[in-house]
This record gives C-alpha cells, structure tokens and sequence, in this order.
C-alpha cells in the first residue's frame, strides 16, 4: 500500500458517517478494504466491531493494534486543504480516531501476510463501536474473546488515539460518573425549609473539598482527582414533590480507591438527610463496590428528604511502563523513518479502550496515531497527511522490530 492508497483509504472511512451505535455501513466499509488489501480473513465480529486478520489463525504469538471506529456528532465536510503545515484531510473522525486506525490498517497491509506467516505472528487489526459512547462494547468483546481461555492473550497491544507521530501514549486516566438525585416534598419558596436544588450545590461543594484533600502535593494533572458539573436540573413531579439532579464526570488517577470514595460520598448522604440507607427497585443496591461492567445505587431516605446516588462508567486509571519490547520498537520505528526525532512519551488525563484492556491482558501497551488530540471532536477536526503517512512508515517499522524481537525467524 503507498501513500496514495493510503490516503485513499483514510478519506473513504472518514466520509463514512459513524456515530456510536451507527457503525454498521463503516465497519463493514473497512473490512471490505482489508480484504481487499491482502488481509488472510477480514470480518464483522459479533460485537459490530471490523477486525482484519494477518498470519496463522492457530499461533499463540497475538498482537492486537485496538481502534474505534465510532466517532462523536458532528457534520465536517471531508476534503483535503492546503494549510500552512502542509495538505491537511477534514472530516469527523480524522483525528479522533479514524485517522489512528487507518494507520494500523495501512502498516499491516505494507507488511503483508507472508511477513505474519515468516514470524508466526497473528496481527489483529480491531476497528471497536462504542467507544465513544463510554460503553467500550466492542473493546470488551475483543478483551473478553482473547482472554487467555477461549483464545490466547496478546503479547503485545497498540491502542489507535492520536499521540502525534513522533509519540506513544503510556497511560490514560480512570473514570467515574455520578450523579446525585434529592427529592423532598414541594414548599413554598418563602418557607423556612431551604429548597431542594441547595443540595445540589452541597454535592458539588463535597465534591470540590474532597478533590482539594485528595491532590494535596499533586502538581501533575494525571496524578490529581478532576471533578466536572455536567449536569444539573430541577422539576416538580405529579407526587408533588420537588427534585433536583446533578451529575459529574471524575478523572481518576492511579491510585484512586473507588470504593472509599463511595463510602464517603454515602456517609454524606447518610449525614445530610439523618436516616437510613436502602436499595432502589431495579437498581443494584450499592454495597461499597463498584465495577466497570454494572451502574450501582443506592438511595438514602431521611424525614424529608431523599438523595439517590448512582454510580457509573467506572474505568480504572492504566499506565504502562517504557521499559518493555514494544516501547523499544517503537523507538526502533522512529529511527528508522526520521533519524533527527526522539520518540516522545505522553500521559492523557481523558480515557481509553486502554482502560479496559490493559488491567486484563497485562501486556506492553501503548496508544499511537497521527493528530492533534487538541482536535478531537472540535468542529475543525483534521490531519496533516504528512503526518499521517509518517505515521504508517513508523508503525510499520516498530512491527517489524517487535516481530523479529518478540518471534525471531
């Protein structure tokens, strides 16, 4: 595959619309292009996820290079551009992540079957749904299938999220949702009873004095518990009973006790309202954990009040190390392709399918692309094409060092 099937290949996924649960038509899009491109078996997975395949279906030498395929709203006309840095593709997607995982596909169609079959190496290529969706459907299908049971694990993972050329990503940190719903009977606004919505600001005052403990002599943003209002509502029901909603997304780090913090956060409650605590019918009660795969609740019902907790999304911080095979052909790759450059090492405060996959298969794992995360879901999305064939030569290079390191012929 040049440069120009390259592109070629890009520009068509990106013009695929592919909001989260709408993949179908882009899925198989892009397993039609593997196919076509040499892959030994290129299929839509049960999940909806495009997966490409080179090498022995039967070796246990499996390396996984993991990108979504789903892509947030927005409506970007795809063309090239000439911009001051070069011809530059916009669309939806370009960066954020179509542009990372037309990247895989390109290296492992440069690469070849034979070059699989030489080595004994299974080269997987995943375009996952829902990754935007912050279900991450089609990354625990992948987890789940390779794991260790049913198929043998990977020895090595790439995750498709831009890092920038000249870069790999080691880490992305955890995530949780909580949202926080109080309900008490409706009063008038010039009673002595403070209305229900001071809650709300209760909630995000907690939150905002646990953060402050938490990050004491943290400097680093990937080391700090990042709190954010994403919501906030009020109604009135047909009970008569007032109602306030609010909802925050937190960024984890490693070190993070999910399962404290929920016993704080309920200890709150419980403090707030001076009652005892239940299960909400069809909820899971919370019993102080939580888990990445099931919401917990938990409601807290005092004289007046009730405050309904609900936590979801759960994904746990992950951060890989440099001192591994994977990481030392990458540094190999770039040489190869751009001898002046140094690979750089970056740690993202949002989340990935890193999160999901990496604290189950425990392998070296890296994220890689081309683009300007800065970019991501922005109404000016785009990549500089430079940068995303630099992109295919590096990756493609490190693949060949890992399959010579990892499985010499």
């Amino acid at each position: 595959m040049d440069r120009e099937q390259a592109v070629e290949l890009l520009r068509g996924l990106v013009a695929i619309p592919s909001l989260s649960h709408q993949e179908a038509e882009a899925s198989a899009w892009l397993v039609a292009q593997m196919a076509a491109s040499g892959f030994d078996r290129a299929f839509v997975d049960a999940a909806g996820n495009a997966v490409g395949e080179l090498g022995p279906a039967d070796t246990a030498q499996i390396i996984v290079l993991l990108g979504h395929i789903d892509t947030v709203p927005g409506n970007i006309p795809v063309r090239i551009e000439a911009t001051p840095a070069g011809d530059a593709l916009y669309g939806r997607g370009s960066v954020d992540a179509k542009g990372p995982l037309a990247t895989f596909a390109a290296a492992a169609a440069r690469l070849g079957s034979a070059w699989a079959h030489v080595h004994n190496l299974r080269l997987i290529i995943v375009g996952a749904v829902e990754e935007e969706a912050a279900s991450s459907k089609g990354a625990r299908f992948i987890r789940d299938r390779f794991n260790g049971l049913s198929e043998p694990q990977p020895v090595a993972c790439v995750i498709g999220e831009p890092s920038g050329w000249n870069r790999v990503t080691l880490g992305y940190k955890g995530r949780l949702l909580v949202e926080m719903e109080a309900s008490q009977p409706m009063a008038h606004t010039a009673g002595p009873d403070a209305g229900v919505a001071v809650l709300a600001v209760e909630f995000w005052n907690w939150l905002s004095d646990y953060a402050a403990r938490i990050n004491i002599g943290r400097d680093k943003a990937f080391d700090q518990f990042q709190p954010s209002l994403r919501r906030l509502a009020t109604f009135t029901d047909d009970a008569m009973h007032d109602h306030v909603i609010a909802g925050a997304g937190i960024r984890l780090p490693l070190d993070f006790d999910a399962n404290r913090f929920v016993a704080a956060l309920r200890d709150w409650a419980k403090e707030r309202v001076g009652e005892r605590e239940s299960g909400r019918g069809g909820e899971r009660e919370s019993t102080g954990v939580i888990s990445s795969e099931m919401p917990a609740a938990c409601a807290i019902s005092g004289a007046m009040t009730t405050i309904t907790l609900r936590f979801s999304s759960y994904e746990p911080a992950w951060r890989g190390d440099r001192s591994n095979v994977l990481v030392r052909s990458f540094l190999q790759g770039l040489r190869e392709v751009a001898p002046e450059e140094k690979l750089g090492f970056v740690l993202k405060t949002g989340t990935s399918d890193m999160n999901v996959v990496g604290p189950a298969w425990k392998c070296p794992i890296v994220a890689y692309g081309p683009g300007d995360s800065s970019l991501d879901h922005t109404p000016h999305e785009h990549v500089l094409l430079d940068d995303y064939w630099r992109a295919v030569l590096v990756l493609e290079q490190a693949l060949r060092r890992l399959g010579d390191l990892i499985s010499p012929a």
